[in-house]
């Protein structure tokens, strides 16, 4: 290669430059000091360290208890989740075994109470952020299988002050794996009476149900699920009590006496600050150059009613609620915008009853049917049953509609039985079953199906309106 040749060759060799790039979040300016002064970097479980969490707890537990929203929100949210409870369909190959097995676990779980269990189970999620409940044997059960659940509260869960073990998180101890292994649980809770000097006992991981959302990687104990939404109930009932005491004061005073005369004028002498005792009907003369002023009242300001919908509606979206269902108010909703607004409620509900499946009824149903098989002797693998967990249906709001679009779909084998009764919550063979006998019972009694009912007319046999 000529001199040329490296010369040139030199001069066109790329030089590496340093590219930082900028983003207007990441400054920190004078302006949003203040803005991100509490923004941290911790991790999961340092940022919900117990001293937060207890104090989340507390603060969302008193929200609740005084705040008749907060209240209605945590009470609606689980028993749209829950309520009357999950039914068990099983898919065996033998019809007997899981008409069997369907019917023994319907009986236990009304001994038991699961579907009130269940329901305390996420109103303790969403204000208390997670939920524990422990697999044990009750004796006194009215049932083949002895099974129970035993929910206790968070605060229970809990390690000691001087426990500096880097593989607990807690009260939770965890594997290599970063599986749970071992719960540390006191005996009483710790704001009770029996708090000093109390005992703690260990459960195995296998025995015990914790159920929290996790928001973030490693994150082992849950918060409240409003924890975002606790300063806006506290705005809310602040700018209440406001409005109620400012109403308070201006109804305090029926009226004002003044003058436009200047200090020590023409006016006749008064005692300030007396007070006139008024009476029905009652023709009252002044003092001379006073005048009578009634308080005209200013409250409820005009925007009472805008903030306190803006508010609920923002207390509501951390939950997915729409705000008609978390103020029990539709009056400003009409049938369309209702419906758009609860496809996507319906959507989370359906997420949430899919997590409940996955983190509370099969690990129950697993260890139930290891006692019921020793109970029915009978030999069925738990970890490869088969099952479907049913739960109640979402009424819609105009079922004509519903029924003629179910219709259309049948007809059109866009869908089938099956899926249209799990809309309702309810078993497809089972029905069916029951449309079965009741064919077969009016078959046998002679009455037809159509007999006794109105045309869709509304028209009688002659063709002539009713």
């Amino acid at each position: 290669m000529s001199w040329f040749s490296k010369k040139a060759a030199k001069a066109v060799r790329p030089v590496a430059r340093w590219i930082r790039a900028r983003f207007d979040a990441a400054q920190t300016t004078k302006d949003n000091a203040k803005h991100w002064g509490a923004a941290e970097f911790l991790s999961a479980d340092a940022e919900a360290d117990p001293n937060v969490r207890r104090i989340l707890r507390t603060r969302s537990r008193y929200e609740v208890q005084n705040n008749s929203y907060a209240r209605g929100i945590v009470s609606t949210l689980a028993n749209d989740s829950v309520g009357t409870g999950p039914r068990l369909q099983m898919l065996l190959e033998s019809e007997e075994d899981n008409r069997l097995l369907e019917h023994d676990f319907a009986v236990w779980a009304k001994r038991v109470h699961l579907a009130a269990k269940l329901r305390t189970i996420r109103m303790a999620r969403c204000q208390d952020g997670e939920a524990f409940a422990i697999m044990a044997q009750n004796p006194n059960l009215k049932s083949n299988v002895k099974l129970d659940l035993q929910l206790i509260e968070a605060d229970r869960v809990t390690d000691d002050e001087l426990n500096v073990d880097k593989s607990t998180v807690d009260g939770i101890a965890f594997d290599a794996f970063g599986n749970p292994s071992a719960y540390r649980v006191l005996r009483e809770h710790p704001g009770g009476a029996a708090s000093f000097d109390q005992k703690a006992f260990r459960v195995k991981a296998s025995d015990m149900i914790h159920v929290f959302r996790q928001d973030r990687p490693e994150q082992h104990r849950g918060i409240p699920e409003i924890t975002s939404a606790l300063p806006l109930f506290a705005h809310l009932r602040r700018f209440t009590l406001a409005v109620v005491t400012a109403a308070e004061a201006a109804a305090d005073f029926a009226g004002v006496l003044y003058t436009d005369a200047p200090a020590n004028g023409e006016a006749d002498a008064i005692d300030p600050m007396d007070t006139i005792q008024l009476e029905r009907n009652m023709l009252l003369t002044m003092p001379g150059g006073w005048k009578m002023s009634q308080v005209e009242p200013k409250q409820p300001v005009t925007t009472y009613g805008e903030f306190k919908h803006e508010v609920l509606n923002e207390i509501a979206r951390c939950l997915n609620i729409p705000y008609n269902i978390a103020a029990g108010n539709s009056s400003g909703y009409n049938y369309a915008s209702g419906r758009l607004d609860h496809q996507t409620y319906y959507k989370a509900l359906k997420v949430d009853r899919a997590f409940t499946e996955e983190t509370v009824l099969d690990p129950i149903l697993e260890r139930w049917l290891r006692e019921w098989m020793l109970v029915r002797r009978k030999t069925i693998d738990p970890c490869d049953c088969r099952h479907v967990w049913f739960w109640d249906g979402h009424e819609h709001v105009d079922p004509s509609k519903e029924a003629t679009a179910q219709d259309v779909r049948l007809r059109n084998r866009t869908t089938n039985l099956a899926i249209e009764y799990a809309k309702q919550g309810k078993d497809w063979e089972s029905e069916l079953r029951q449309c079965a006998k009741e064919k077969n019972l009016m078959d046998e009694l002679g009455i037809s199906i159509g007999e006794g009912a109105p045309s869709a007319e509304g028209k009688d046999e002659d063709g002539k309106d009713e």
